[in-house]
């Protein structure tokens, strides 16, 4: 698999924002990668949760599958038809910190009035837990300390190499 989206052109933006937009940078693709985050996979199952009209959704998943986020599985349920399943690839479920961040996010400047519909907290033992930047020592680092349009190999550039 490339890094790349196939549905880019070949003189496809440098930028990582932009390239992701173009997989999944509207409003319906990130609705069902929160649904797959979920444990969605069944084109019923997002066009019920979500209320899509099927020819949107045909086309956000198709979108998804280019851009790598979703692989298209056939299954076949007794007596019917064989049907695609959408599951997430590795890309996909990558995305769970880009949506863990835009929860969180919601929470402090968009929050309803009864409080957060659900959390982030860990599988292992039920902890909250919060988005943040890491460095390579496992440390937190804090927002205001980011820099978004460091060079590429930060570690060289402090090394003056």
């Amino acid at each position: 698999m490339t890094n790349r989206s196939p549905h880019l052109g070949a003189e496809g933006t440098r930028c990582s924002i932009g390239r992701a937009l173009e997989v999944f940078g509207d409003r319906w693709s990130l609705l069902i990668l929160r649904e797959a985050l979920q444990g969605a996979t069944r084109f019923s199952d997002f066009r019920d949760r979500l209320q899509v009209a099927s020819d949107v959704l045909t086309h956000r998943l198709g979108t998804l599958v280019d851009g790598g986020v979703l692989d298209r599985l056939p299954y076949q349920e007794a007596g019917s038809r064989t049907r695609m399943a959408y599951r997430l690839t590795p890309a996909g479920q990558d995305l769970m910190v880009v949506f863990g961040a835009l929860q969180q996010w919601g929470d402090q400047y968009c929050p309803h009035p009864d409080g957060p519909l659900v959390g982030r907290v860990s599988r292992t033992d039920g902890q909250a837990l919060h988005v943040a930047f890491v460095d390579e020592q496992g440390h937190e680092t804090p927002l205001r300390d980011v820099d978004l349009g460091g060079p590429v190999d930060a570690s060289a550039a402090r090394r003056g190499t």
